[in-house]
């Protein structure tokens, strides 16, 4: 891929799926994960800069882009939990030789990111958290602004396959350019490469996937949050949050920072001049705070 050069591919056979990722670059370990609906090409405008000062490891969710999806029976969907996709990438990094490691995740990889940091305090040693607010938060302060502009949360929770067949009956590349063109902007942060990666991964089993894995943070990932919440257990390494203000993240939740310190010990991070698809909106930006806060000591 022209997007990764001088990055290798492989697959790993985690405990519960198989993980497509790329590896380019020396130094210390940085984990990148993707969002909603994309694959690890969201990285692309970072991770070759990146891969000039860490080992960068890009890898693609259980569910989406060219990882695989397994099934999941039953109305807790703990095969697609934020802590599954979390175990998948930890399998990863020590298959890789980095029993500890750096991370950085956009929206549902950013989500994988937390849980990874809560499940796994002893391998995550800094964790960078993009366009987000804690899942237990986003659940405990809905509101009809809220559910009105994120759609997608209630929709592909609705019983399978509901969602899976509504979502399948359009073109992909139709769908892919509606659910990420935004107003005044369109598809411009997007480049032609990475896009056609998103619409050629949009099939059958990224949509089950995806669908599965709104299920489940609606339900076992709640459990899992709120249990956690309720104990007091918070991040425990240093926490960066940056989100878009034009993003609906920027534009609902007020101080991001100020609500990420009800869930980790120490957080810093700002709003950045663009919206939810950060890491392609603003990639000058990202790569700053990314070498300010991942180049410090863990």
């Amino acid at each position: 891929m022209a997007m990764f050069e001088g990055f290798g591919v492989d697959d790993f056979e985690s405990s519960g799926a198989r993980i497509r990722y790329r590896r380019g670059g020396d130094g210390p370990p940085l984990l990148l994960l993707h969002g909603n609906p994309l694959t690890h090409a969201s990285w692309h405008k970072l991770a070759p800069r990146l891969a000039e000062h860490f080992t960068v490891v890009a890898a693609d969710l259980r569910g989406y882009g060219d990882s695989t999806c397994p099934d999941d029976a039953g109305e807790r969907y703990a095969n697609h939990s934020f802590r599954a996709m979390a175990d998948d990438q930890v399998e990863l990094m020590a298959h890789l030789g980095f029993p500890t490691f750096r991370v950085a995740g956009h929206d549902r990889g950013a989500r994988t990111a937390h849980r990874m940091g809560l499940d796994h305090p002893d391998r995550v040693e800094r964790v960078a958290l993009l366009d987000i607010v804690p899942t237990h938060h986003i659940w405990t302060h809905t509101s009809k602004r809220w559910a009105t502009h994120a759609w997608h949360w209630t929709f592909m929770i609705q019983p399978p396959d509901f969602p899976e067949r509504m979502m399948g009956a359009v073109p992909a590349a139709w769908y892919m350019e509606q659910k990420l063109s935004k107003p005044g902007i369109g598809l411009a942060p997007f480049s032609d490469e990475a896009f056609a990666e998103y619409v050629r991964c949009f099939d059958e089993k990224t949509i089950r996937g995806s669908c599965m894995d709104y299920r489940a943070a609606a339900g076992i990932d709640f459990e899992y949050d709120s249990t956690d919440f309720d104990a007091g257990r918070t991040l425990t390494m240093p926490a960066l949050a940056l989100w878009g203000k034009q993003s609906g993240v920027g534009k609902f939740y007020g101080d991001v920072v100020e609500v990420w310190r009800r869930y980790a010990e120490t957080v810093v991070g700002e709003g950045l001049d663009c919206g939810h698809y950060v890491p392609e909106e603003a990639p000058e930006a990202v790569f700053a705070h990314f070498m300010d806060f991942f180049a410090r000591g863990a």
